[in-house]
C-alpha cells in the first residue's frame, strides 16, 4: 500500500512539474515582453483617467489587468501555434518553433486563457467584457483560418489599431467604473501616439528578419512587397515623423508628457540607427535590432507616462 501511494504521489509530482513547464513554455511562446506592455497600455488607460475619475479601486484595476493580459497570453499563443512554418524558416527559437512545446498542448492553454480571460471580468464594467471578447476574436480573425489577416501588412495595421487602442478604453473603464466621463484629451493623445508607434514603426519593423518565412507562407506584408531596404526608410521615417507630431502635439495642447516624448523621441534614434544597421545578409540577431528597439521604446514611454501621471496625482 505504501509503494501505491509513493508512486501516485510521485506521479502526480511528475504531472505537475510538466504542466508547470509546459505554462512557462506558453508564456514565453506568447513573448514575455508582449505580455508586459499589453498590460503596461491597459494601466496607462487606467492611470490617464484619474482626472475624471474617482480614486480607482486597486484591486479591481489589477482584475482587469488580468483579464486583458490572458486575452493577449491567449491570441498571441495561438498565433505562435499558426505560424510555426514560418517561424522555422525564419530560424525562430521560441518554443513551438523548436518543437519543445507541442501545438495541441498550447492549444489546451489558448482556450483554458481565453476563458479565464472573459471569467475575470465578471463583476466589472460590461463594456470590459466586451471589449475583451472584441480583442479575442480580433486575435482569432488575425491568426485563425480562413480569414488569416496577418497575410496582408493592411489588415495587420487595423487589427493591431483596434486591439491597441481598445486596451487603453479597457483600463478607463474599469478606472471609471463604466461611467459615462469624458475622456481626458491626455488619454486621447498619447493612445493614438502609441498605437502609431505600435503599427507604423512595429509593423515594418518586425517584418525585416521575417521576410523569407513571410514569402514561403505567402504573406503579403510590407517586406515581401516593398523589400528589406524600403521597409527600412518606412520604419524610419514613420519614427521620426511621430515622434516630431507627438511632440507637436503635446507642446500646442499644452499636455504634460514631455517626458513621454523624450522617450519616444529617443526610441525613434535607436530605430533609425539600428534600421541602417539591419541587413538581410546578417544574422537575425542582427535583422531584429529595430524590433527591439522599437519594443523598448514602448515599454520606456509607457513607463515614463504612469510614473509621471502618478506623481502629478500624488501632489494634487
Amino acid at each position: 500500500m505504501t509503494s501505491i501511494w509513493a508512486t501516485r504521489q510521485a506521479n502526480g509530482a511528475s504531472a505537475l512539474r510538466s504542466g508547470i513547464r509546459v505554462l512557462g513554455l506558453c508564456v514565453v511562446e506568447a513573448r514575455p515582453a508582449v505580455l508586459a506592455i499589453s498590460m503596461l497600455r491597459f494601466l496607462t488607460g487606467a492611470a490617464l483617467a484619474v482626472p475624471v475619475a474617482a480614486v480607482p479601486d486597486p484591486a479591481r484595476v489589477a482584475q482587469g489587468a488580468v483579464a486583458w493580459v490572458l486575452s493577449t497570453l491567449a491570441i498571441y499563443l495561438f498565433n505562435g501555434v499558426t505560424d510555426v512554418t514560418e517561424d522555422r524558416i525564419n530560424g525562430s527559437r521560441r518554443p513551438i518553433a523548436r518543437g519543445d512545446l507541442e501545438p495541441r498542448a498550447a492549444m489546451t492553454v489558448v482556450l483554458v486563457a481565453a476563458g479565464l480571460s472573459l471569467a475575470a471580468t465578471l463583476g466589472l464594467p460590461a463594456q470590459v467584457t466586451w471589449m475583451v471578447g472584441a480583442n479575442l476574436v480580433l486575435g482569432y480573425l488575425y491568426s485563425g483560418p480562413p480569414f488569416h489577416l496577418k497575410s496582408g501588412s493592411g489588415a495587420t495595421i487595423i487589427v493591431l489599431c483596434i486591439s491597441g487602442l481598445l486596451s487603453y478604453w479597457c483600463g478607463f473603464f474599469v478606472s471609471t467604473g463604466g461611467e459615462r466621463v469624458s475622456t481626458p484629451l491626455e488619454l486621447i493623445v498619447f493612445a493614438v501616439a502609441a498605437t502609431y508607434w505600435m503599427t507604423l514603426v512595429g509593423v515594418p519593423a518586425k517584418d525585416l528578419s521575417d521576410i523569407e518565412g513571410d514569402a514561403a507562407a505567402g504573406r503579403r506584408t510590407i517586406g515581401v512587397t516593398l523589400g528589406e531596404r524600403t521597409s527600412r526608410y518606412v520604419m524610419s521615417v514613420a519614427a521620426a515623423v511621430l515622434a516630431a507630431a507627438f511632440g507637436a502635439t503635446i507642446l500646442i495642447l499644452g499636455i504634460p508628457l514631455i517626458g513621454a516624448f523624450v522617450a519616444m523621441s529617443a526610441g525613434a534614434a535607436a530605430v533609425i540607427v539600428s534600421g541602417r544597421a539591419a541587413s538581410s545578409k546578417g544574422t537575425r540577431r542582427q535583422q531584429r535590432r529595430p524590433y527591439r528597439a522599437f519594443m523598448a521604446t514602448q515599454h520606456l514611454v509607457h513607463i515614463t507616462a504612469l510614473i509621471s501621471n502618478m506623481s502629478s496625482y500624488m501632489l494634487l
